[in-house]
């Protein structure tokens, strides 16, 4: 199963930079990296991204990721995917830009 990560702009450089990542902030201090599904990935952006521009979606295979990968309840009783270790850039399938249109981040069409 595809699982997504959305990254601002800096925090994508410094992964492509340095080739792993143990995430952005709000990772950092909880612990593990946060992903969505594709049917989460849209709340998440508004929720934790709103009005925000200069957005990356990373997409990933969970199935790869082996035991580090928890699914876990969270955000109204579903189960979300977190990785309780270091993140590679050599594992990720693609990124994508994640333009704001008229105030929604827009998804690329691959993940419906």
């Amino acid at each position: 199963m595809l699982i997504y990560k959305i990254l601002r702009a800096d925090e994508w450089s410094a992964f492509q930079s340095q080739g792993e990542t143990l995430g952005a902030p709000i990772d950092l201090s909880d612990g593990f990296i946060h992903f969505s599904t594709a049917p989460q990935a849209a709340e998440t952006a508004a929720k934790h991204f709103a009005g925000a521009e200069g957005l990356w979606l990373l997409a990933f295979d969970g199935s790869t990721m082996g035991e580090a990968l928890k699914w876990e309840v969270s955000r109204g009783g579903a189960e979300f995917p977190h990785l309780y270790r270091k993140l590679a850039l050599s594992e990720m399938l693609w990124a994508k830009e994640l333009p704001l249109v008229e105030g929604a981040h827009q998804f690329p069409a691959e993940m419906t």
